[in-house]
């Protein structure tokens, strides 16, 4: 009798006992997460409470900051590691830095992979992929759109913006505490939430495909205008604009042996710049000729036939989407973005107008799909090699990510890999590595000699991929991700730029291949 009421005592100090532990660790835990910490998974938990059982007497006195860093490295061990899993959340700049843990382990070492950039840095990332070569395509959409055209030079620099915006909106969700965690860390990673769970790998094959297809398609367009610009800066020589692109891509095939882009990244700043000095001399040959220019020719109607083209142009002068996740994954400050992507494409709405407006302004109807061949043959030579330099050292680039997206879908998707790695053990490129990058620059020399049409290859990829990536896909993932967040007139707006872009994508891709088919049919070499 006496042992069966020691054994009822024992049992119900004991259920006390846990009880109280189990508040005490609900209490902690209640502190980490409004610190900034997602809560662990069950499997952690029952780790942290075992390790908090053996070193509660050596953690009494220890500051907070260490705390956290044995938080962490708690997250990281195991299978799953800390890269890996949506266990592992990133707070919106609030948490507390990882570079406070002393203890100089595994938390520092990844907060060390990739600096962290500010605001101005990433807004100089966006500004040069929208402001780029392909501005000089934007006076051939005004020569067929006329003010619509201008029109809509600004209204997609606010449809991207938003859409921008709201595609980085799909990377968080709210945790328990109705705070906002980064939950996702790429375009693919959205796309394939979306699919989930029926076709949870569909929507990321989708967004890879639409990626490389625009990213091999800016490459040729790099060929296209490196011809298109040595031919016209001198046409007396008997070299035809297909001999000067493959002249072109024979100074581009030791991209084929690039590992990484070290070498090349320390030419960006220089051809940015260089870019910048052209358009201030195109602008600056255009003012001097204000007393000649035709305003008269600026129409309020439009080409209907050609004039989704230009749709198509505008369109594809703003893509930036596709990188938008990892730049802002990587600032300082995430909730700068939003400001940086005003700021960026305000600036760019209003340089490209004015650019584009000065330039038809000067030559109207006589406005060539590259607007430098318009300039006098003196100026012109100059500012073509100036430009042509630039595009075969931006070649590289849209090339190498093309090359990456192409190597993990095929070459390095683990078990599922249709073949295998290009890279051996000691990381040297094998034969079929080698033989998969020079195909692509093969293809993309091909495709510009077969199809040397500026204009009409950048309408063609603007409304295909160009709309999907910027307008369709952002606002459908928004609809489908943050429906029940959303208020009336964010409904409103996704669906018009689902409907809008839907319309303009299908009629520019309709116009440009029977432009395309047209220039084949009659020859027509520019």
């Amino acid at each position: 009798m006496a042992t069966l009421i020691r054994s009822k005592l024992s049992n119900k100090l004991s259920n006390a006992a846990t009880a109280v532990s189990n508040k005490s660790q609900a209490k902690v835990s209640g502190m980490f997460a409004k610190m900034g910490f997602q809560a662990a998974t069950d499997e952690e938990a029952l780790g942290f409470a075992a390790c908090d059982d053996l070193d509660y007497d050596h953690r009494q006195g220890m500051q907070m900051d260490i705390l956290t860093s044995d938080e962490l490295g708690g997250e990281g061990s195991g299978d799953g590691g800390v890269l890996e899993g949506d266990s592992h959340y990133q707070r919106d700049g609030t948490g507390p830095p990882h570079s406070a843990s002393k203890d100089g382990g595994l938390t520092n070492e990844l907060s060390e992979v990739r600096p962290k950039i500010t605001a101005w840095e990433a807004g100089w990332n966006v500004t040069n992929a929208i402001q780029g070569m392909f501005v000089l395509g934007l006076p051939y959409a005004i020569l067929h759109g006329g003010y619509l055209g201008l029109f809509l030079i600004i209204f997609a620099a606010v449809v991207c913006c938003y859409t921008g915006k709201i595609l980085i909106a799909c990377l968080y969700e709210e945790d328990e505490d109705g705070q906002l965690v980064r939950v996702r860390d790429s375009y693919v990673d959205i796309a394939n939430a979306c699919c989930a769970p029926r076709f949870p790998a569909l929507g990321g094959h989708i967004v890879n495909v639409a990626q490389i297809i625009e990213l091999v398609m800016t490459c040729i367009l790099y060929v296209v205008v490196s011809g298109n610009l040595m031919y016209n800066s001198f046409p007396n020589m008997p070299i035809s604009q297909k001999s000067w692109a493959i002249i072109a891509t024979a100074a581009l095939l030791p991209c084929a042996f690039l590992k990484n882009l070290k070498a090349v990244s320390k030419f960006s700043l220089l051809c940015t710049l260089a870019h910048f000095v052209i358009n201030v001399l195109v602008i600056a040959y255009c003012l001097s000729r204000a007393r000649d220019w035709a305003w008269d020719k600026v129409k309020f109607y439009i080409d209907v036939k050609k004039f989704p083209i230009s749709i198509g142009i505008i369109v594809f002068s703003y893509t930036s989407q596709i990188f938008l996740p990892s730049l802002e994954g990587n600032m300082q400050r995430p909730s700068e973005f939003h400001c940086m992507m005003n700021w960026t494409h305000i600036a760019a709405c209003i340089l490209k107008g004015l650019f584009a407006l000065v330039a038809y302004l000067t030559w109207a109807d006589e406005t060539k799909e590259v607007i430098t061949d318009n300039l006098p043959p003196t100026i012109r030579a100059v500012v073509n090699i100036f430009l042509v330099a630039k595009a075969l050292l931006s070649y590289p680039l849209p090339f190498f990510a093309a090359v990456e997206v192409l190597e993990k879908s095929f070459f390095q998707d683990g078990g599922r890999a249709y073949f295998p790695d290009c890279y051996g053990g000691d990381g040297r490129l094998k034969s079929w590595g080698l033989t998969l990058r020079c195909t692509l620059v093969v293809f993309t020399l091909l495709m510009a000699i077969y199809v040397p049409h500026f204009a009409l290859l950048m309408g063609l990829t603007g409304s295909l991929t160009g709309a999907g990536l910027c307008f369709l896909l952002p606002s459908l993932f928004h609809l489908k991700l943050l429906w029940r967040k959303l208020l009336w007139h964010q409904v409103f707006f996704d669906v018009a730029i689902f409907v809008i872009g839907g319309i303009c994508s299908i009629s520019g891709f309709i116009h440009s291949m029977e432009g395309l088919i047209e220039a084949f049919k009659y020859n027509i070499e520019e």
